[in-house]
């Protein structure tokens, strides 16, 4: 995707759409798998990304009231054997560490040497040793609620493995939490919903649909289940987010018991919640265009890159661009400076200005000789589908910017907003009707159908036959009177979200 040269694909193409989320991250060097099968590489410009992500999250999670601490990454086998649900939902994933130490053969090569007591997980999820934590450390109702979460890597042996949605590796943040009773627990797992919802929404710009997952795709060892579901650009879902109410499952296997105001021990009541790097990837896919990546403002690492373009001498060119940088760095958006930089590697301006388009830049400045006889400087907004270059005044260059960056911002989250309304369907009615919405040809826009659902096992076999899941239970949606189920044609039960999701 360097200069004006396209190259054919489109997130509006389905059928290209793979490829072309692939091209984007690679060319906007955001990601890369390498190295080991599955592991997964964050450029700079990426984990610029994640770091601003990291920041409003972790100020959201921090205003509960958790607090951050880190746990090993490797678990003792038997701390998941005591928790059978937990164990079979992660026993296919599991990274597992049987030997230590390393010595040369007599064939010159090294060979693992001393065999474990006990084989080790590499963490797939902490919910076993941070329990075992818990338990040692709550001893009556005063310590409770115990609210910690860790930012950390994760490993799960993924069999078809995807850069940023689906890796041996990737980074995310876990929160665990233990409280006295079951309506607290059930209330901190609906507010961490909450916290990851006004995330995604006011940061990244990507609307959501919260709900409750129905049993089968509940967590390992969850009684309940809570998540956000996002549309690409696609028509597929991608869950962002998820808090679960684990009852006293965890606490009963890791003798999690504090002593209440009369005197008895009882069980504790936990939670858990997470998010992980796969939402930079809802970012390419949210945004992306045929130009390549779309950064909202608020995690765009650079929200404004100056490209100064000088002939025989530079100098008044430079100085000038410096001290448009210093103006627009002067100034205030959401609260913080406006992130801005001149680049000034020794390249075609031309090659500069693509490059930083490319990578999903909010705003790119040009500036040269003409522009300061003239007064003005040149500005292309990423969120401008034909990159126009337009040239504005020089006085009050820095508000101009400020002002763009709100617009873009907003802008990406109505796009996102009005996919998601116009490409959810709620007029399928009829088993018939959900085989031929769900079943069309891969170059047809794809979307969710909101519709009635009996929650019979059955359905699942039906729905797997095309690939679809209920994504999740909305928690606005109200059943009608006499609702028939989509699939079955019998009694419904609930409003259900029907996807293909990644």
């Amino acid at each position: 995707m360097e200069g004006k040269a396209k190259t054919g694909i489109s997130p509006t193409r389905v059928e290209d759409f793979p490829q072309w989320f692939q091209t984007v991250v690679r060319d906007a060097e955001v990601a890369e798998l390498d190295h080991v099968r599955g592991a997964m590489v964050i450029r700079p410009w990426g984990y610029g990304i994640w770091e601003l992500m990291q920041d409003a999250l972790d100020d959201g999670i921090k205003e509960t009231g958790a607090v951050n601490a880190y746990f090993p990454l490797f678990i003792p086998l038997s701390y998941f054997e005591e928790e059978a649900k937990h164990v079979e939902g992660f026993a296919m994933e599991m990274a597992v560490v049987t030997h230590h130490r390393l010595e040369q053969g007599s064939d010159g090569k090294l060979h693992p040497a001393a065999e474990l007591p006990e084989p080790l997980i590499v963490r797939p999820t902490s919910e076993t040793i941070i329990g075992r934590s818990f338990a040692k450390w709550i001893n009556s109702y005063r310590d409770l609620p115990l609210m910690i979460n860790q930012w950390c890597n994760i490993v799960r042996w993924e069999l078809r493995p995807r850069v940023l949605l689906r890796t041996t590796e990737f980074l995310w943040q876990e929160g665990h939490t233990a409280h006295a009773t079951d309506e607290e627990a059930l209330e901190e797992t609906r507010r961490m919903l909450g916290v990851y919802r006004e995330f995604v929404e006011s940061q990244l710009a990507i609307p959501v649909i919260a709900g409750e997952k129905p049993e089968y795709e509940r967590f390992p060892g969850a009684e309940i289940t809570l998540s956000i579901e996002a549309m690409m650009q696609d028509g597929k879902a991608l869950q962002c987010g998820t808090s679960h109410y684990l009852g006293q499952n965890f606490a009963r296997a890791m003798d999690m018991e504090f002593t209440d105001e009369d005197g008895e021990r009882k069980l504790c009541h936990t939670t858990s919640w997470g998010m992980t790097t796969r939402m930079i990837g809802a970012v390419v896919m949210s945004h992306g265009d045929d130009n390549g990546l779309r950064v909202p403002p608020r995690i765009a690492p650079r929200q404004a890159w100056i490209v100064p373009i000088t002939r025989d001498d530079p100098t008044a060119v430079l100085q000038a661009a410096d001290e448009l940088r210093d103006e627009i760095a002067g100034q205030s958006w959401d609260g913080k400076p406006v992130r801005v930089q001149v680049d000034t590697r020794e390249r075609k301006p031309a090659d500069k200005r693509w490059e930083w388009i490319r990578k999903g830049v909010p705003v790119v400045i040009e500036l040269g000789e003409r522009d300061l006889e003239g007064g003005v400087v040149t500005m292309t907004r990423r969120d401008d589908p034909g990159l126009s270059r337009d040239a504005i005044p020089r006085e009050g260059a820095g508000e101009a910017v400020v002002g763009v960056l709100g617009d873009i911002q907003m802008g990406y989250y109505q796009e996102a907003s009005e996919r998601l309304r116009d490409r959810t369907r709620d007029d399928i009615t009829t088993l018939e009707e959900f085989r031929e919405f769900f079943a069309r040809e891969e170059t047809d826009s794809g979307g969710f159908v909101r519709a009635p659902w009996s929650e019979e096992p059955g359905t699942i076999e039906t729905m797997g036959e095309l690939g679809v899941s209920v994504r999740v239970i909305p928690f606005d949606e109200q059943l009608p009177a006499d609702a028939r189920c989509v699939i079955t044609g019998g009694p419904a039960r609930v409003m259900a979200t029907f996807a293909k999701a990644y």
